[in-house]
């Protein structure tokens, strides 16, 4: 098979205290989110996507958050070790689309920095990541403004 495609999902409470980074970008608001590293929903659902398509299991697995040496980690950091796994099966990134979903704040202003991060961590260029941003129209806990959710898809192609 030359191509395979990966889908990940991700979701974080929101927590006063803690910095809100999605797609490796510092967001100013008033809470930020809850998990071991960074919490970094949108990378986090990235990386799943790209483990997912070559069956090589969850972020979980590679960085557990029962291990303290990942407390705190960058997620950009975790992000490119993961695309160096994929590199080293045989296979690089065709692109990448994901929807981040947040009550507030309003991302549309950092979608740009957030698409420019990714690309440099992952060598490849902007037109090959897309992400957008939604609301859930006030329902459930992201509605309510209790988490913060993100899903990705990639494609991987055979080099």
């Amino acid at each position: 098979m030359q191509i395979r495609v990966g889908n990940g999902y991700d979701i974080h409470q929101l927590a006063v205290g803690r910095k809100l980074i999605l797609g490796g970008v510092e967001i100013a608001h008033e809470k930020g989110l809850l998990g071991h590293s960074d919490a970094d929903v949108l990378t986090h659902a990235i990386m799943d996507a790209l483990l997912g398509a070559l069956s090589l299991g969850d972020i979980g697995h590679y960085f557990p958050p029962t291990d303290d040496k990942w407390k705190g980690a960058d997620s950009l950091m975790l992000l490119s070790q993961v695309n160096h796994l994929i590199q080293e099966q045989g296979w690089r990134i065709g692109n990448i689309d994901s929807v981040i979903v947040a009550e507030r704040p309003k991302l549309k202003p950092h979608l740009g920095e957030m698409r420019d991060r990714l690309a440099v961590i992952l060598s490849l260029t902007p037109d090959q990541i897309g992400i957008k941003a939604t609301t859930n129209e006030k329902l459930d806990a992201v509605g309510r403004e209790e988490a913060i959710s993100a899903h990705a898809v990639v494609l991987l192609t055979r080099n």
